[in-house]
């Protein structure tokens, strides 16, 4: 499982008279009459390309009771098809030196392949056969299953650090289902089997929920009669909602605050996640606001949370501040502290909560506001260099409600925010009623339940 955190981090032009958009060429998009839709980038540096489907559906789309399906589905897509059995898609890809891989997050599952210009063709084949053609068997439906339970002992269980990321995001959301793990709760797990696993893929694997994004040495023109060949011929579900709905967050009621004790625990940590509007349910400007309040606070050696815990006062050995833009619904604001040995989690706190009061309050110097922003549209653009990169940028933002102008306009809208707006996003949002704060300390761990028959 690789759950995606894309955030349209980048980097630029020193002032507004050289302002520009994202500075590769522009992408081709268009709709088949299944209801697919393509997106085609152009990089003609290397003689490859990658493919990548997009499908509308992630951990948040599941039925309640069921989590971790889509992250289950995600590995049973590789058990073969009618037409190429199991193993063939792989074997095809190690065979003409190219790679793949899957990824399922809360809002979207994708399936990606990077082969030389000339395969492009049976990877399309392949792709669209797998999108309505996935054959399951029990004799390898349940091994899998095995697998993925595996997965959650090494990612999860044995993983103070996610442990505790999963304690936070399930107190930070107490009615939207991102507050479930991507990879599930265990004993959700358990009980997955192959109905469950046919009845999501036959509700949700569909072209018309679904975003194909291709990038590297290619032409939109020239691509298109095979994108129509292939996925063109593949029926659209009737049954897709336009929309998806989900419960919504009630408004807050005060800070809670999650300890987690492990006796594996080397360095004690601090995270604070802060519930905020994503790029898509912002209002105007605030998404970019969080952005840059994100780098002004925990982005770097020269950020107010570094210079206050680790210069100043030295007070912890790393700190950190991010933003998640890219998601459906609200989304998550997140400070992580480790702090030195000895030190207490209030003293961290302390610092943390008056860095916040400051930027609420003053007016962000300038020349930090102009630091900032050129560290976030830099990193944007050195990030280009990567057709992949390029790719999961377009494939997120679109899978997410976003649009391909929204994706090239992001580097001028953060040249264009304020020190004002820096200032009222901090007040509004890192409010610390809306939050979640989380200690990882060395201790006992929890008491295993004995298993009930």
């Amino acid at each position: 499982m690789a759950a995606l955190a894309l955030s349209l981090t980048a980097a630029a032009l020193p002032c507004a008279a050289t302002a520009q958009t994202v500075t590769s060429a522009p992408p081709t998009t268009f709709a088949l009459a299944n209801g697919l839709r393509v997106v085609v980038i152009p990089d003609h540096r290397t003689p490859v390309v990658t493919q990548m489907i997009w499908y509308k559906v992630g951990s948040a789309d599941e039925t309640p009771g069921k989590s971790g399906l889509a992250h289950f589905l995600e590995h049973l897509m590789f058990k073969g098809t009618a037409k190429h059995p199991v193993g063939e898609f792989s074997n095809t890809v190690l065979k003409i030196g190219g790679n793949e891989n899957a990824f399922t997050s809360t809002d979207y599952t994708g399936y990606y392949q990077r082969v030389p210009r000339d395969q492009l063709g049976k990877m399309m084949e392949l792709e669209a056969d797998r999108m309505t053609g996935l054959v399951l068997k029990d004799e390898n439906v349940l091994p899998e299953r095995d697998v993925v339970l595996e997965e959650y002992n090494m990612r999860v269980a044995n993983n103070p650090d996610a442990r505790l990321t999963e304690q936070i995001m399930a107190a930070l959301y107490l009615n939207h289902p991102y507050g479930r793990p991507v990879i599930g709760w265990r004993q959700e797990i358990e009980k997955l089997d192959r109905d469950d696993a046919l009845a999501f893929y036959r509700r949700f694997y569909a072209p018309n929920n679904a975003t194909l994004v291709i990038a590297g040495d290619v032409e939109a023109a020239d691509i298109r009669p095979e994108i129509e060949r292939y996925y063109g011929a593949v029926p659209s579900q009737p049954l897709i909602a336009p929309r998806r709905i989900r419960p919504q967050e009630p408004p807050p009621a005060g800070p809670r605050t999650v300890t987690l004790a492990d006796p594996r625990v080397e360095q004690t940590s601090l995270r604070r996640y802060y519930l905020v509007p994503s790029a898509t349910t912002a209002a105007k400007g605030e998404s970019a606001a969080l952005e840059v309040l994100a780098q002004l606070m925990g982005g770097g050696a020269n950020s107010y949370l570094y210079k206050a815990l680790v210069i100043d006062r030295p007070l912890a050995v790393s700190v950190g501040a991010s933003y998640q833009g890219t998601s459906l619904d609200d989304t998550q604001f997140v400070i992580a502290v480790s702090p030195k040995p000895g030190v207490d989690f209030a003293a961290i706190e302390k610092v943390i909560d008056g860095v916040i009061a400051d930027v609420g309050r003053d007016t962000v110097r300038a020349e930090d506001m102009e630091r900032v922003k050129t560290q976030l549209i830099a990193q944007a653009v050195y990030a280009q260099d990567s057709q992949a990169t390029l790719a999961r940028w377009y494939g997120a933002a679109l899978t997410t409600g976003l649009s391909v102008a929204d994706i090239r306009s992001w580097p001028d809208r953060i040249r264009a925010v304020t020190s004002d707006e820096v200032r009222n996003v901090a007040q509004e949002w890192l409010d610390k009623d809306r939050s979640v704060t989380g200690y990882l300390i060395k201790g006992p761990g929890p008491k295993r339940e004995e298993k009930r028959s």
